[in-house]
């Protein structure tokens, strides 16, 4: 029994011993290693000296560097500014010298003035004394003179500057008379050469355009397409374009008529488009009328652009370049009004040329004179009248405003700009086959122009001119007085309005004169 306890003691103790004896090696191996790390430390402490030790020799290096970088710099500037300075003083005493050798000349002109001016005095005095000789004599003279002639000095003064005065006046009229005789001749030639030179160099191509918008149908049965039941889709076609369509006994065709052109277009390319798509009803009319209005407003836009940019302009106001663009769909007397401000402007601007005027003003103006026919329909008044007061309202300055008011000679002209505007525009509109009108029918408006105008009393003859813009009307002096001429000329315009049908309007211009002729034999 004693031997069994003896085994667990004898274990226990074995295992305390081992236990003992593991301590003991951990131990011996924790100092070996502290030991190690130790030696690991300080080797790298060491390091970090020496590393220390070369970063600050470098940065010591760097610092000596840039100090004498630093030096080397500031002595170059210093060199720099000493010789500017140099350069000063001497530029200072070349102009000390300039001032000396001036301040010597002038001292010398004082001098040579100082004795002039002694020199004056005494010739003065000298002729004081003559002139006071001479006065003596002149009134010796004078006296004897009125006792030959019988007349006094002032009235044989005033005799004798009459007749030099009568006589200067002929010679000078005459003189006259031939400059303007020459100055006549050479501008007359002179003018029909510039004209000549602008039309060489300007000669664009013409393509007539007609007021009459017509489109063409499939065949008749699109006629009734068009109105629909109960006339609903021609109803609501005029409602959303404000143009009236004609669908009469004309076989396969359909009339626009509007006094809007835009309204004209966008009427004409959205029927065009409801045709060629074949389902029509209010719903897509409304859809297509929408989209071609949007189309075109893009239209203008690019054409005024276009016109703007093709002319070398810029500056103009984005609401004066979409009137431009209107012009597009504008046509006068089958003309279209766009393409002829383009010629006026081009024609303007070769004739400044010409004359070496501000060619941009010429071209301005020109592209502007029409201006306002883009809106004639909307506004009341001649298209020059609304083309000024919308140039002046965007900005535009005084001589273009001018230039587009009195483009067809109504009031005067500032600039030599606004009168070849209107030289250009006449040579644009009276081109061959540019304008398109019956003459059956301009024959009859004129004949009744002139017939209306000589049914007032006191009219002697009258004359249409201007391709029937103007009236002219000359006036029996001894029958019709100042007061009876401006009321002939307010109730010849009210009966010209009544009576006749006409582009634009029409100049009343009455005359009275009195000429007083005899002759000489």
């Amino acid at each position: 029994m004693m031997d069994y306890l003896y085994i667990p003691i004898v274990l226990l103790i074995g295992l305390l011993v081992g236990y003992a004896i593991s301590i003991g090696y951990y131990r011996k191996g924790q100092g070996k290693k502290l030991k190690e790390n130790e030696q690991k430390a300080q080797k790298r402490l060491e390091e970090a000296l020496e590393k220390a030790e070369t970063i600050k020799k470098v940065a010591a290096l760097e610092a000596k560097d840039k100090i004498f970088h630093s030096k080397t710099e500031v002595e170059r500037e210093l060199k720099e500014r000493r010789a500017e300075l140099n350069q000063l003083d001497k530029r200072l005493h070349q102009r000390e010298e300039v001032l000396d050798r001036k301040l010597e000349h002038l001292e010398r002109k004082e001098s040579d003035l100082n004795r002039r001016e002694r020199e004056i005095t005494n010739k003065e005095r000298n002729l004081t004394e003559k002139g006071e000789r001479y006065d003596g004599l002149i009134k010796e003279q004078t006296t004897l003179l009125e006792r030959v002639s019988g007349m006094r000095a002032e009235e044989a003064k005033k005799e004798l500057l009459t007749k030099v005065a009568e006589e200067s006046k002929f010679e000078a009229l005459k003189i006259a008379k031939k400059i303007e005789d020459e100055v006549m001749d050479t501008s007359d030639k002179k003018a029909k050469e510039i004209l000549g030179i602008a039309i060489q160099r300007y000669a664009s191509e013409y393509v007539g355009d007609t007021a009459v918008s017509a489109v063409t149908l499939p065949s008749d049965e699109m006629k009734g397409r068009i109105i629909g039941r109960e006339g609903r889709n021609i109803r609501a076609l005029e409602a959303e374009t404000g143009v009236e369509f004609i669908i009469d006994d004309t076989p396969e065709s359909v009339l626009i008529s509007s006094f809007d052109p835009i309204r004209r277009e966008i009427a004409r390319l959205s029927l065009g488009r409801l045709i060629a798509d074949g389902r029509i009803h209010p719903a897509r009319i409304e859809e297509v009328v929408g989209k071609t209005r949007r189309e075109v407003e893009t239209t203008i836009k690019e054409e005024g652009e276009r016109a703007v940019f093709e002319l070398g302009l810029h500056g103009i106001h984005p609401e004066l370049v979409k009137l431009i663009g209107r012009l597009h769909f504008r046509t006068s007397y089958a003309q279209n009004v766009l393409q002829h401000s383009t010629e006026v402007a081009y024609l303007a601007g070769i004739m400044a040329g010409e004359l070496r005027v501000d060619i941009k003003l010429a071209k301005r103006a020109g592209i502007l004179h029409d201006i306002g026919k883009a809106v004639d329909h909307e506004i009341e008044g001649s298209h020059q009248a609304i083309g000024a007061s919308l140039a002046k309202k965007y900005g535009e300055n005084t001589k273009i405003v001018n230039a587009i008011e009195a483009h067809h000679g109504e009031g005067n002209t500032i600039t030599v700009e606004a009168s070849l505007v209107a030289a250009a525009d006449a040579l644009s509109a009276g081109r061959p086959g540019v304008r398109k009108e019956n003459i059956e029918s301009y024959l009859k408006r004129i004949e009744k122009l002139e017939e209306i105008a000589t049914s007032f009393n006191g009219v002697e003859k009258c004359y249409a001119i201007q391709a029937g813009r103007e009236i002219r009307i000359i006036v029996k002096p001894e029958a019709v007085s100042d007061e009876v001429c401006a009321q002939i000329a307010r109730e010849l315009a009210k009966k010209v309005e009544e009576q006749l049908t006409y582009p634009g309007q029409i100049k009343v211009t009455v005359v009275r004169e009195s000429r007083y002729i005899e002759y000489a034999k």
